[in-house]
């Protein structure tokens, strides 16, 4: 079974590959511009750009922080990045990822329109209201991800009754993923929402709106699994991990270092401010605040809405934009470092090309 090009709105993606959006700095400029260059989709993370080029982009900074939302989710950062991947990867389609939970989420996919992006991706919530915002950018191509055929029955119904709209593609995602997950802590481990059972009853849903690409994602590594998903009815996968492990991604070394080094034991699900668990490495800080000994919590950032303002970060026991902001910076004593579960299979750097190579023609190619 070979791997076609696939199409996403007017955009024909070479392989049908999506680079999963990972942020806060995980999957920016470098990383996104080298995979699009490469044949696959590139996908800018939108989380945390006033981080970029050591905060310059920030409107204000507290605490060595960007400070509010608009510093936080910057707009300026967001244009840097979204120009600066043009200049590695040219006019091949460039995607990026706005999280839906996120504080000033019309705004910022707004800001990727303007900074002239070809697709939004959009998780972490139903994105009903996604067409809203892109209204005048019509060759703006929209996709969510789902975790289900009632969250994609949702969503299609909404997007065709107020904008006359369908989905460009979806992504279904399963609970081996890294970071967030759609799931509760429970259904992450029953059979029944594990990725390969997830796409047959999307499949049948997509029936009743139209024909646009199915994208797997959660836990999928190689070729192989690649061609289980393609087997299965997808069109394409989204891979996030894997390109950790490779030479482009933007993390800082010691961030690639934290990944390389963890055992399976090490990858766990753990709360998360956000409401929903989280996958992950174990670290020092994990274990800070399973003693109630984590850094403290100011909520300078104030990144997502169901945090409520710092509200649910006390809860749990850390602020999830300044763990994030830290494992980006390098800090491993204090970072969150997030992975799907097969992270520990990472044992080396490579190249994004040499691993696109790898992923469409099999390992030993």
């Amino acid at each position: 079974m070979s791997l076609s090009s696939v199409k996403i709105g007017k955009y024909l993606i070479k392989y049908p590959i999506i680079q999963g959006g990972m942020g806060l700095g995980i999957s920016w400029d470098n990383l996104a511009g080298s995979v699009s260059k490469a044949g696959g989709l590139g996908v800018i993370s939108a989380v945390g750009t006033g981080y970029y080029e050591d905060k310059k982009h920030a409107k204000k900074i507290i605490n060595n922080r960007p400070y509010e939302t608009e510093s936080f989710y910057s707009k300026e950062g967001l244009h840097a990045i979204i120009k600066n991947a043009r200049k590695i990867c040219g006019d091949a389609p460039l995607a990026v990822n706005a999280l839906h939970a996120s504080n000033d989420y019309p705004r910022m996919v707004r800001d990727a329109c303007e900074g002239g992006i070809d697709i939004i991706i959009t998780g972490a919530g139903l994105p009903t209201n996604m067409p809203e915002f892109t209204k005048d950018f019509p060759d703006v191509a929209l996709v969510p991800i789902v975790s289900s055929a009632k969250a994609l029955k949702i969503i299609c119904k909404r997007w065709k009754q107020r904008y006359d709209r369908l989905p460009d593609a979806i992504v279904v995602e399963g609970p081996k993923s890294g970071g967030h997950q759609g799931f509760t802590y429970e259904q992450c481990l029953m059979e029944e929402f594990q990725l390969e059972n997830l796409i047959k009853p999307v499949k049948e849903e997509m029936k009743n709106w139209g024909d646009f690409p199915l994208f797997a994602a959660g836990g999928i590594w190689d070729n192989r699994d690649i061609k289980i998903m393609l087997g299965l009815g997808a069109n394409g996968v989204q891979m996030g991990t894997r390109f950790i492990g490779t030479h482009e991604c933007d993390a800082h070394e010691n961030f690639k270092q934290v990944i390389l080094n963890a055992t399976k034991d090490d990858i766990k699900l753990f709360n998360s401010p956000v409401g929903y668990p989280a996958r992950g490495v174990k670290t020092n800080l994990i274990e800070a605040v399973a003693k109630k000994e984590g850094p403290p919590i100011k909520c300078i950032s104030n990144c997502v809405a169901p945090c409520k303002r710092g509200r649910e970060a006390r809860e749990v026991g850390y602020c999830i934009a300044d763990r994030l902001a830290d494992a980006y910076l390098g800090e491993v004593q204090s970072g969150l470092f997030f992975t799907g579960s097969n992270g520990y299979l990472l044992k080396e750097l490579i190249s994004v090309e040499e691993l696109i190579k790898k992923l469409v023609y099999g390992e030993d190619s």
